[in-house]
């Protein structure tokens, strides 16, 4: 099927020969093109241009007015925790009254409470639930999302978790990788023996993952009261053999070490990097591993922001992501991303649009698909309502802007 799509008020981030990825100044750089048109072959894009040189339709070809929306290529939310049961709205009570993060998982709140909640919650209710996400960032313009375990902490909860996830990208029309974070806290069971948990998951969690084919990649929360370099170098080893990718959950609450061994691992993300100095900034550049950031965390949290301006202008590549979960990012909103990037991170809207598209698709391993509007690329395109300028996506930070959704070159109702 064929789709024509015409009176564009603007074409973002439309790169003929698009790079893998944008570091540095080159986030500052966003191409567009105005008043123009956008044809889909199936579910890829295949051609753009200026309305002066729009084709003509052919018969059995569908078209869609724009009426001056801008098209922007869908969001790739490369960080989410979005498979999860209930709702932690009693720990954000804790933290009004002044409890940590930290504290609240001493006491057996945060990921343990998702643990219980999960471990009661069967594998049909957990993927209602998670469907009703799903549908809720389609209608944000989110096409593409990565989605991580974490929530079970027991080998069988765990392989729950993750089937549900390959049910949303069975039955979704998302773009869906998943990552498998049995390390995500030490569960209560094995309070007085980590060693013991440790076996578990490299003995038992990662090959019975790998048997059904469940996880693109392999994840570990290194961090202050969480897990240590040594921990996570065993871990991150042990996937490696069975063929996931690492990433890290890397200093969202001290100076880990955790970005220097994701580096060494040859991660294709770290994520969070809220403690991010020098040393951290020198292994990062030229290696190849996206440093991701998620401001929704550092925002509800009332957190220190990651240094994005001093990333950029050190020469690396940022990407955004929500980082939706129940406890510390309860919100899969990636024009709010872009906003709190904006506002609080003194980023430019250039690099914001840039952190959510082609940089947010590399950390996810789909750059050669997504995140950008090039000829050949998956059509997954969101259209906005009529706005004065793309700047104005996350200026105004409180308004839906999203008019339509194109997801596999098919028109979503959401």
């Amino acid at each position: 099927m064929s789709l024509l799509i015409y009176n564009i008020g603007m074409l973002v981030q439309a790169r003929e020969e698009p790079p893998a990825f944008v570091a540095g100044k080159a986030m500052s750089q966003l191409p567009v093109i105005a008043d123009a048109w956008l044809l889909t072959e199936d579910d890829i894009i295949a051609a753009y241009g200026p309305m002066s040189g729009m084709p003509e339709a052919v018969p059995g070809m569908k078209t869609l007015d724009a009426a001056g929306g801008f098209v922007f290529p869908s969001f790739c939310d490369s960080h989410t925790h979005l498979v999860y049961a209930g709702s932690r709205e009693k720990e954000y009570t804790d933290k009004i009254r002044g409890l940590s993060y930290e504290e609240i998982a001493r006491r057996g709140g945060g990921i343990l409470n998702s643990a219980r909640l999960l471990h009661e919650t069967t594998e049909d209710e957990l993927f209602s639930q998670s469907m009703a996400r799903v549908r809720e960032i389609i209608g944000y313009g989110t096409g593409a999302v990565e989605i991580k375990s974490g929530y079970g902490l027991t080998t069988e909860d765990e392989l729950k978790m993750l089937r549900v996830i390959r049910r949303i990208k069975l039955e979704s029309p998302l773009t869906v990788k998943a990552t498998f974070l049995g390390a995500h806290a030490i569960p209560e069971l094995y309070r007085g023996n980590r060693d013991g948990y440790i076996d578990l998951i490299v003995n038992e969690m990662i090959p019975a993952v790998a048997a059904e084919r469940l996880a693109d990649y392999i994840d570990v929360f290194c961090d202050r009261g969480f897990f240590t370099l040594e921990e996570t170098d065993r871990i991150l080893t042990a996937g490696a053999a069975y063929g996931l990718i690492p990433k890290i959950h890397a200093n969202e609450l001290d100076f880990s070490g955790g970005i220097q061994l994701g580096v060494r691992h040859r991660a294709l993300s770290v994520d969070h990097l809220e403690y991010t100095g020098d040393e951290e900034i020198a292994a990062l550049l030229g290696s190849g591993t996206m440093p991701t950031l998620l401001p929704g965390a550092a925002f509800f949290l009332g957190m220190v922001n990651p240094p994005s301006r001093k990333m950029i202008d050190s020469g690396l590549p940022v990407a955004m992501a929500s980082d939706y979960n129940p406890g510390s990012s309860p919100s899969g909103d990636m024009k709010f991303i872009m906003s709190l990037g904006c506002i609080r991170m003194k980023m430019l809207p250039e690099e914001v649009i840039n952190a959510v598209t082609l940089n947010s698709a590399y950390a996810m391993g789909i750059s050669g698909t997504h995140g950008s509007i090039t000829p050949g690329k998956r059509a997954n395109l969101f259209i906005t309502k009529k706005i004065p300028s793309y700047e104005y996506m996350p200026y105004a930070y409180g308004t839906n802007l999203i008019d339509r959704v194109i997801l596999n070159g098919e028109v979503i109702c959401f």
